[in-house]
């Protein structure tokens, strides 16, 4: 898939833990993890909102495309 999530970078960056994320954002560690592990096929507006609220960060930030040849 040529989107990649980058939320470990920004988790390492802010020195959070994944639950703690988990906690702040109101989504279950399992499905931070699948959104993590960049099996996710879709997230919500509101979810990667919350996200970068927690984070501090943009969509951008956590969102990157890859092109696929």
């Amino acid at each position: 898939m040529p989107i990649i999530v980058n939320v470990d970078v920004m988790l390492a960056k802010r020195k959070m833990s994944s639950q703690e994320l988990a906690e702040k954002v109101g989504i279950t560690p399992a499905n931070l993890s699948i959104l993590k592990t960049n099996k996710a096929k879709a997230i919500r507006f509101s979810t990667l909102e919350k996200i970068c609220e927690v984070l501090k960060c943009k969509p951008g930030d956590i969102l990157d495309f890859e092109r696929g040849d």
